[in-house]
């Protein structure tokens, strides 16, 4: 009876074990991802500044265009 306790036990924490490596590796992916997305983030702010400063420098000319009509 007591063998069977002790191996119940080694299979608890045989199933802990993989427990604990599969967190650990859907953290990493997960932290990958993570940055993956932030970086696509700043890159779509950037693209989205720059748009609007063109579009500002558009308006600010057909205003002077239109001011001179």
């Amino acid at each position: 009876m007591e063998k069977d306790t002790i191996q119940q036990l080694e299979q608890q924490v045989d199933e802990l074990l993989r427990a604990s490596r599969r967190a650990r590796e859907e953290n990493r992916l997960l932290k990958s991802q993570q940055a993956a997305w932030l970086a696509e983030r700043a890159q779509l702010v950037e693209k989205t500044e720059l748009a609007r400063s063109r579009i500002d420098k558009m308006v600010a000319r057909l205003k002077q265009l239109d001011e001179e009509l």
